[in-house]
């Protein structure tokens, strides 16, 4: 299609040959395709291909932005460095004529890093995209009373509690489907009612069976439960001695019936 042809039809659509972020990106693609060494670049080849391009985005009426023109003039006055003829002037064994292409190897080289690092990054932001985190939930108002009998604070067993989270290392993976709760509240009153039938045990062993948070959780919920209900006894002996937690005659009586 000629250029008279164009003007005729100023609102056709127009053909995108890249998508490239600028002109290192540009010279980057071209390098890899030519099999090339960016320490190494061959310059003539290069800069042929690099104004070719800028010639098809003309073509296709692109527009085309002035950071490629002036690479496009560095790359011009680097290939008329390279080929001019050399001087002869005599230079001593330990220096070394200046390359023309440093400067731009340099570049190259520094934004290939950044280039990597942002795709890396850009691979993380996909990862976190397919992640749901679930908000944190508080204990529904009146499930637990203030306080549990005999005179333990439920900020006590918040603090026991957490003691516990720490000395668990979860052995779940980072990123997990979210499913079903494996073990409910149900079955770990019953767990916490048969451990405490052998007699009185310290709060934290009745979680020595657990390895998720999850399950840390459900057995927590358990013994707040059975301690509202009056079926177990929280008790401390001292300030920092560990809290014990015993059947009442009402556990008992109910661990006995349902065994029955």
């Amino acid at each position: 299609m000629n250029e008279a042809a164009i003007n005729q039809h100023p609102y056709q659509p127009t053909l995108k040959l890249g998508d490239f972020e600028g002109p290192l990106d540009l010279l980057l693609h071209l390098i890899r395709e030519n099999q090339m060494q960016i320490s190494d670049i061959q310059i003539e080849p290069i800069t042929s291909q690099y104004m070719a391009y800028l010639k098809k985005m003309k073509k296709h009426r692109l527009q085309i932005a002035g950071d490629y023109f002036v690479m496009a003039a560095t790359l011009m006055r680097i290939k008329s460095a390279m080929l001019l003829p050399k001087a002869p002037v005599e230079v001593a064994d330990d220096q070394e004529e200046a390359d023309p292409r440093a400067a731009l190897v340099e570049s190259l080289m520094e934004y290939q890093r950044y280039k990597k690092a942002a795709g890396k990054l850009k691979d993380k932001e996909h990862l976190r995209a397919r992640e749901y985190t679930r908000e944190a939930m508080t204990v529904p108002a009146g499930m637990v009373s203030a306080h549990v009998a005999p005179g333990v604070t439920v900020d006590q067993l918040k603090a026991a509690f957490a003691d516990v989270l720490k000395r668990h290392v979860s052995e779940e993976p980072l990123r997990g489907t979210v499913q079903a709760e494996k073990i409910t509240v149900a079955e770990r009153l019953l767990f916490v009612r048969q451990r405490l039938a052998d007699g009185p045990m310290r709060f934290i062993d009745l979680f020595s069976d657990q390895a998720s948070r999850e399950n840390l959780v459900t057995t927590f919920l358990a013994i707040l439960d059975l301690g509202k209900d009056g079926q177990v006894k929280i008790s401390q002996a001292g300030l920092f001695a560990p809290l014990i937690v015993e059947l009442t005659k009402k556990g008992t009586q109910n661990d006995e019936s349902s065994a029955n």
